[in-house]
């Protein structure tokens, strides 16, 4: 791809990939009035009208190529050129004007398109580049002879790689094959005051890539194409619960009493109402309200935010889908579940065999279901006998599983369960039967009162879903409360509050239903290979940096 503009040697690039700096928004005429060194103004006049006699630096040599921008811009606003001007309508992207010329090669249309300069080469009475659109990235070329001697001095001079430019121009194939734009007008429609990161390498450094989202995405073409894929997942997800008759709805982000998950929420205070709120851990409990007010299927695809500690698989602010259905049970959650998960992974993976971290998770339908006792057996290889509850406080304390002082049998059974089967999950695997104590929302499986009537969906080491029964039974929930303000005093700091409105809620009458949470971010992550969350979210949680 684009080999004629990359054919130049390394000494006739005219932008540099010097280093990143950053300039004070709005102060670009002071910074320009600042050039006070008669070697420094020298230098920028000179690189402004001979580009091609910049020295070559490496990507870490501090430069003035910032100052040589800036003066650029001066030069031209004292010709009476707008470095922003207005936009200029394009008929084509990069990708449908290839499209175009693959079906008619003989088609001498001019097209006109916008886009990024990535690549500037200079070969004298010639110009060859790379522009890049939403869509992908094509090549240009820039003839003396057919641009005119004013327009092609003007883009020799003032237009850089990274600038916004606009190109009219019909496509040829050059003799080294590539598709390319043989431009015949070309504008400045927007002036990028700094240089790019390293062309052949991209912005290869992570606090880079995470602070500066807009310069990894211009980069990195990969990245480009991975939150591309996590859009279309989400979009398939939401016609997958559309097309069953599910109802897309919104819910508070403020919530007066933190609910439906057990984990820390992010206080704030709202000042008219004099009253502190909290940031939504989950909404859960306002999708079951609609539920009793008679939208029988309801989801939303969701931002939550938990005070809680970070890692590759968590950020502060993520991403959840929750579903409600009424008139079903976590049986039925599976099987959707099921059903939503594999049908995203063939549609957008083009198979259920997906690499992940070496190793290749298969997604083929049915997914395989174990208890949680089981699946300490079969996967944790811990003999059965010593999870009896007469035994299970020694294996605790022989692995230094650390609970609270309060733990029932059941919180210890889940301890066990976080330590020896949860990382050695690779295929999609459902779990269920969880003690009733670490289900604090789910309804009591009829069979047996201390399990709960739930599912976990677990892929490679990674909680992916969470289901359960809703429990409807407004005493049984108003008590299962209290002995969550229990665990709070004794110092669970994620223990849930009690939610009297959500009481009153029930007492109008939930129906039978389930209810499913499916993590978007974790989704993604294995979609795309990605071992950190912070790679599948634009914009992740982090800490300030030095210079802010």
């Amino acid at each position: 791809m684009v080999r004629d503009a990359l054919r130049a040697p390394h000494h006739e690039r005219t932008t540099l990939p010097f280093a990143l700096r950053n300039a004070p928004e709005g102060q670009v005429s002071r910074r320009v009035r600042t050039i006070n060194s008669s070697a420094l103004k020298t230098f920028v006049e000179s690189a402004i009208m001979n580009p091609k006699e910049l020295p070559p630096t490496t990507p870490h040599q501090e430069s003035n190529e910032h100052e040589i921008r800036l003066a650029k811009v001066k030069k031209m606003q004292e010709e009476g050129i707008n470095p922003w001007p207005s936009y200029k309508p394009v008929d084509v992207t990069t990708q449908q004007a290839l499209e175009a010329f693959g079906k008619n090669p003989a088609s001498t249309d001019e097209h006109t398109l916008a886009g990024r300069l990535l690549i500037k080469r200079d070969h004298g009475k010639t110009f060859f580049g790379i522009i890049q659109d939403r869509a992908g990235r094509i090549q240009i070329y820039i003839k003396k002879d057919d641009l005119g001697d004013a327009a092609f001095e003007h883009f020799k001079k003032f237009i850089d790689i990274g600038d916004i430019v606009w190109v009219r121009g019909s496509l040829f194939v050059t003799k080294m094959g590539e598709t390319t734009v043989k431009v015949s007008q070309i504008d400045l429609l927007s002036k990028c005051l700094h240089p790019l990161p390293e062309k052949f390498h991209g912005l290869t450094d992570v606090e880079h890539r995470y602070r500066q989202r807009y310069l990894d995405l211009i980069s990195n073409p990969e990245n480009r194409d991975k939150f591309k894929k996590r859009s279309h997942v989400v979009q398939s997800i939401r016609q997958f619960l559309v097309d069953r008759d599910f109802l897309e709805v919104e819910t508070p982000m403020l919530h007066p009493i933190p609910g439906g998950a057990t984990a820390r929420p992010f206080v704030t205070h709202h000042n008219a109402y004099n009253m502190d709120l909290f940031l939504r851990i989950a909404p859960e409990l306002y999708l079951k309200r609609l539920v009793v007010g008679g939208f029988d299927r309801v989801f939303e695809i969701n931002r939550n935010f938990r005070n809680e500690g970070v890692s590759t698989r968590h950020n502060p602010e993520f991403t959840m889908l929750e579903f409600y259905m009424a008139h079903g049970d976590y049986k039925d959650g599976m099987e959707l579940t099921e059903g939503l998960i594999s049908s995203a992974v063939k549609t957008h993976c083009g198979t259920y065999q997906v690499p992940f971290q070496g190793k290749v998770v298969d997604f083929t339908p049915p997914f395989k279901t174990l208890s949680v006792e089981d699946a300490l057996v079969e996967i944790g290889k811990i003999a059965r006998d010593q999870l009896a509850p007469s035994k299970i406080d020694a294996l605790i304390k022989q692995h230094n599983i650390e609970v609270h002082s309060t733990a029932g049998y059941g919180f210890k059974l889940f301890a066990l369960f976080e330590r020896f089967v949860e990382p050695n999950i690779i295929n999609p695997t459902f779990i269920t039967n969880y003690p009733i104590e670490v289900s604090p929302l789910a309804k009591r499986d009829e069979k047996d009162p201390e399990i709960a009537a739930r599912f976990e969906l677990f892929i490679s080491g990674m909680e992916c879903a969470n289901g359960f029964t809703e429990l409807n039974d407004p005493f049984d929930q108003a008590e299962r409360f209290k002995a969550q303000v229990a665990a709070r005093e004794g110092g669970d700091a994620e223990a849930h509050h009690f939610d009297a409105d959500y009481i009153k809620a029930l007492e109008f009458a939930l129906p039978p239903a389930v209810g499913v949470g499916i993590g978007i971010d974790r989704l993604v992550m294995l979609l795309t290979d990605t071992v950190s969350i912070k790679d599948v979210i634009l914009f992740p949680t982090l800490k300030a940096s030095k210079e802010e």
